[in-house]
């Protein structure tokens, strides 16, 4: 074979392995983006997914080492890292993902950084291998491009690490730009919510029907840490807001007094304690702990509303400001209660008692947790006193949030119940729930259990599983995650007459849906899994 031919070929050799490097790449700052750029948040998902040693890597390095053995040419080396690299970067590059790279500037500096070390190392290859001739040049970065794939995880710690100033600095400017601009509207009104679970379908409530009365800006989408609140004040904030809307997230102590430093909320809204984020916050104690960080914020003359169904919440005193305590199941100490709820094909009636009032109102939502997250959201839209023909009419016209037990009906004549968003204990229950009282046809589950519980999350699983048993006709369990809990819980219940399957997909899962579902059927869809999960 001519010089010339065998230049070309390591030339298309290393085409295909730089190419399959930077597919690897691109799908390793995904998962460090859905980890929120934290190198320890990402090495705890390596450790519980098993990526650094995945069978497509584990073959990448056998591949790098056995193009290094000496078999009296490199062209076959060079051969065996083109077919794989090829084979695998079309793979990564097909790849359908829940929640795809989101190309924002943090992400473009660290991807940039990812390519100038990778430039660096393969610089200092080839300065190794210049001296043997330009064949040998393009072997020798090619496998150092392969080697660059199989440590692609050291490679975007490494680069998230050293933009660590950079992003503080970056951070720290968009910060003081975000105070400037609320310390320039002195009459804004500030409503802080938080909670394991419901605050952003509360969030949603309360701007619906705030809007009836007042200007009002609410944190859009996820926008619930420092950075996603700093981005709605600097980009969506004007001058003639009367009500900013602030939800609040967490996943470590602190997490909400920072948010709360910066846009000092007069009004605070505690919306559940729950097992949510256990593998970060460590015990449930500290979960509380972090949610009334808001409540702890409040100026004197604020105002707490705080749900009273969980014991954790109800056994929490506040006394540093005007404190309102709501609840939909019947219990002592509550302000405001909702009462005589029913559901209907149509919708929801229900009323709100407290102070001496009483609202009689009519939604489109179902389920207890909707109704919960709605008496917050009328109980401060009664603090700030907008009248009640307008909460009534508000309410009356709220939509369903998507993915949050949101409900519809397909041509086919299935009913679809949608509560695929971030599953917990308590919401699952009261999904299961509405799922249970479908009574015209079968009723389906399709879910991959609940995450990020930590110690309790085999338990709950379990426990999810019990009440498959007792609530449904078909369940579909996806993925292996929490299959063997949810199974466990399903067994121990023995109902004969439920039909339980298993799936590797959602994809999976919606196909034997398909081949089974009727008109008049009910499918309930709880939690759908991000690509960190299998």
């Amino acid at each position: 074979m001519s010089s010339l031919l065998v230049t070309a070929c390591f030339i298309v050799t290393l085409l295909c392995v730089v190419v399959n490097m930077v597919a690897e790449y691109s799908r390793d700052l995904m998962m460090m983006q859905q980890n929120s750029y934290r190198n320890d948040r990402y090495r705890r998902w390596l450790k519980s997914s098993g990526d650094t040693t995945s069978f497509p890597r584990l073959i990448g390095l056998c591949v790098a080492f056995l193009s290094l053995v000496d078999f009296g040419s490199e062209l076959w080396g060079m051969v065996l890292m083109a077919v794989f690299s090829a084979g695998n970067a079309i793979s990564l590059l097909t790849r359908k993902y829940k929640k795809p790279l989101v190309w924002t500037n943090r992400v473009k500096r660290i991807f940039s950084t990812m390519i100038l070390l990778s430039l660096i190392i393969e610089g200092a290859v080839a300065a190794v291998a210049c001296a043997e001739g330009s064949a040998h040049l393009l072997f020798a970065l090619a496998v150092g491009s392969a080697f660059l794939y199989c440590a692609s995880h050291i490679v975007v710690m490494s680069a998230v690490a050293l933009l660590g100033p950079v992003e503080k600095a970056i951070n720290r400017k968009y910060y003081n730009e975000a105070d400037s601009i609320l310390r320039s509207m002195p009459g804004l009104k500030v409503i802080g919510v938080t909670g394991s679970y419901g605050k952003t379908s509360t969030k949603h409530y309360l701007e619906r029907i705030l809007s009836e009365h007042f200007d009002v800006l609410m944190t859009p989408g996820n926008f619930n840490t420092t950075l996603g609140v700093i981005r709605t004040v600097r980009e969506m904030l004007k001058p003639y807001t009367e009500v900013f809307i602030c939800e609040m997230g967490a996943k470590q102590l602190n997490d909400i007094r920072e948010i709360c430093d910066l846009v000092h909320p007069q009004i605070g809204i505690v919306t559940a304690v729950g097992p949510q984020h256990l593998e970060s916050f460590k015990s449930i104690e500290n979960v509380r702990r972090t949610k009334f960080e808001l409540i702890d914020s409040l100026p004197a003359d604020g105002f707490a509303v705080v749900n009273n169904d969980f014991p954790m919440i109800a056994g929490r005193k506040v006394e540093n400001v005007e404190c309102v305590r709501y609840g939909v199941n019947p219990s002592d100490g509550l302000d405001y209660k909702a009462v005589d709820i029913a559901y209907s094909s149509q919708g929801t009636t229900f009323a709100v008692v407290g102070n001496g009032q009483r609202l009689e109102l009519r939604t489109s939502l179902v389920g207890e947790c909707n109704v919960s997250n709605l008496v917050a959201a009328v109980v401060v839209a009664m603090h700030l006193g907008v009248p009640d023909e307008k909460i009534r009419y508000a309410v009356e016209k709220i939509e369903q949030v998507e993915h949050r037990l949101n409900m519809k009906r397909t041509p086919a004549g299935i009913n679809i119940i949608d509560d695929a968003y971030n599953s917990n204990p308590t919401g699952s229950a009261m999904a299961l729930d509405v799922l249970a009282s479908m009574t015209a046809g079968s009723r389906f589950v399709i879910t991959p259990g609940m995450v990020e519980l930590g110690e309790k999350q085999y338990e709950l699983n379990r426990t999810f599983g019990e009440k498959i048993a007792r609530c449904v006709d078909v369940a579909i369990i996806v993925g292996d995650y929490n299959r063997k809990a949810i199974l466990e819980g399903i067994d121990s219940v023995g109902n004969a007459g439920l039909e339980v399957l298993v799936a590797s997909t959602f994809a999976e899962a919606q196909a034997m849906m398909v081949a089974r579902a009727k008109a008049g059927d009910t499918v309930l869809y709880e939690n759908d899994l991000p690509d960190t999960f299998k």
